[in-house]
């Protein structure tokens, strides 16, 4: 509704899921696609891997997310995908008006509150990066993060393998990680993994 008055806009096409998304990108052509982050029903997943596929299949087409979610990890994942419109669900509707708009002459846009999220994690990772961990440390649970066992990254670097597990746990003791999933969410988190 809030769209449909707007002269400068036409709305070509809507989908209910994310079946229906992809179907109506294969049929329709459009210039930009606003879509929410969470869509419920359909065979293919949604969230980030919905906005992976949409960035492969569609490289260059704008897309506007709006969401809820106020986990800022999230909030980075969704940006790094290529993603240049983020909007938060619970903000003055015109904001959505905004993002379309400056998205639409080629520039991103954030909401103010997932900006401040997303600059206070900045700091928190340039402080941990300052504070905590020496380049091979962040070497280490890089690889780590991506798949690779103590084994591999010590192939992979040439290090003994005691080395890198004594790397792995200083860093995991450094940062407070207590379990290897605490490695992939951190990483992930900090844009180890990309």
């Amino acid at each position: 509704m809030l769209l449909e008055g707007r002269s400068d806009i036409a709305i070509v096409a809507e989908a209910d899921s994310t079946d229906t998304l992809l179907k109506v990108l294969e049929e329709v052509s459009i210039d930009l696609l606003m879509t929410d982050f969470s869509m419920p029903g359909g065979h293919v997943a949604d969230g980030l891997s919905l906005l992976q596929r949409l960035r492969r299949m569609y490289p260059a087409l704008p897309i506007v997310v709006l969401t809820m979610m106020a986990n800022v990890g999230v909030h980075a994942s969704i940006l790094e995908v290529g993603v240049r419109g983020l909007v938060d669900k619970s903000s003055d509707m015109g904001e959505t008006i905004v993002a379309l708009d400056a998205v639409d002459r080629g520039r991103e846009y954030v909401s103010v509150e997932f900006r401040r999220g997303l600059f206070e994690n900045q700091q928190k990772i340039n402080c941990d990066a300052a504070v905590s961990l020496s380049t091979r440390e962040v070497e280490v649970l890089r690889l780590f993060a991506s798949g690779l066992t103590v084994s591999g990254i010590s192939q992979r670097l040439s290090r003994s393998v005691k080395t890198v597990s004594t790397q792995k746990a200083v860093a995991m003791l450094k940062l407070g990680l207590r379990s290897d999933h605490d490695i992939y969410v951190y990483s992930r988190e900090h844009g180890l993994n990309s």
